[in-house]
């Protein structure tokens, strides 16, 4: 795959930055160069040379998305906005490669295969279960669903780490179960279903190993860096129980990873990607 034919949309987010790691030579536009919620700009941007595009662009503040305002800006990035890449990507013949959520399940599946139906319980979910739909009308394109993505920027792993440099015992939700997904392994993946020309269609693509809860990878990270610190489990309903605008989430988040792996793909455990991102982290 040429670097130079490639069009990075969200290059400045966690999976946008490791992309541009991976393909120095792929064109990104800021907001004020490419509007995706604006069919116009999307229109009159010179997409010339562009083969395919990797759309890592979205609203992702799940609680936010619950709000009057967040609401209509969850449906603008991840629906409206995908609706003009699809166009676009119909009328220029290019390869869409958009990335997706679990959140468009509602977590009653175990794990969730590509081909289930849809069932998002937030308006997150649905606006990216939205987005999903649009995508798969397209005849060229790779619709990628991740869960629990870390990588630069604010996440989870980052949490825990201040946590314990300030000697905190947090309590943590123990009935949300999944694998971590780092952005290292989703590039990889991107990478080798663009190089493979893999059949199109939807991939689930996170780490591969033992799905855990939240609570256990806390533990998890703290041991890898040394906190002898107590993590107390707690319920979803129990940690919320206080605040307002809280989305519903699905219980479980894990990501059948058959049909990658029968392509050929070989995941990461997501313990090892662990190690080796708190060790990053150390030597800062």
């Amino acid at each position: 795959m040429n670097d130079a034919n490639i069009f990075i949309v969200g290059a400045k987010g966690q999976l946008g930055l490791a992309l541009q790691a991976q393909y120095p030579r792929a064109k990104t536009a800021g907001i004020n160069e490419l509007d995706i919620t604006d069919q116009e700009s999307v229109q009159n941007y010179d997409w010339s040379d562009v083969k395919v595009i990797i759309n890592t662009a979205a609203f992702t503040n799940v609680d936010g998305a619950e709000t009057n305002e967040g609401r209509i800006t969850a449906w603008q990035v991840n629906a409206v906005g995908v609706s003009n890449l699809v166009k676009l990507a119909l009328i220029r013949d290019i390869l869409l490669v958009h990335i997706s959520s679990e959140y468009v399940f509602d977590g009653s599946k175990n794990p969730h295969i590509e081909s289930e139906p849809l069932s998002p319980l937030s308006v997150y979910g649905q606006s990216k279960a939205a987005g999903d739909l649009l995508v798969s009308l397209l005849p060229k394109y790779y619709l990628i669903r991740a869960s629990w993505v870390i990588g630069e920027g604010k996440n989870f792993v980052r949490t825990m780490l201040d946590l314990g440099k300030k000697g905190v015992e947090p309590s943590v939700v123990n009935d949300q179960v999944g694998r971590l997904t780092f952005t290292s392994e989703l590039v990889r993946g991107i990478d080798y279903l663009l190089n493979k020309k893999a059949a199109y269609g939807i991939y689930n693509l996170s780490n591969e190993g033992q799905p855990s809860s939240w609570a256990d990878i806390a533990r998890a990270i703290y041991k890898l860096a040394g906190y002898d610190l107590k993590v107390t489990d707690t319920t979803t309903a129990e940690y919320f129980v206080s605040k307002q605008d809280v989305a519903p989430r699905p219980l479980n988040s894990t990501l059948s990873l058959d049909k990658i792996h029968d392509s050929g793909f070989i995941s990461r455990d997501w313990y090892d990607d662990l190690r080796d991102y708190i060790e990053r982290e150390r030597n800062r």
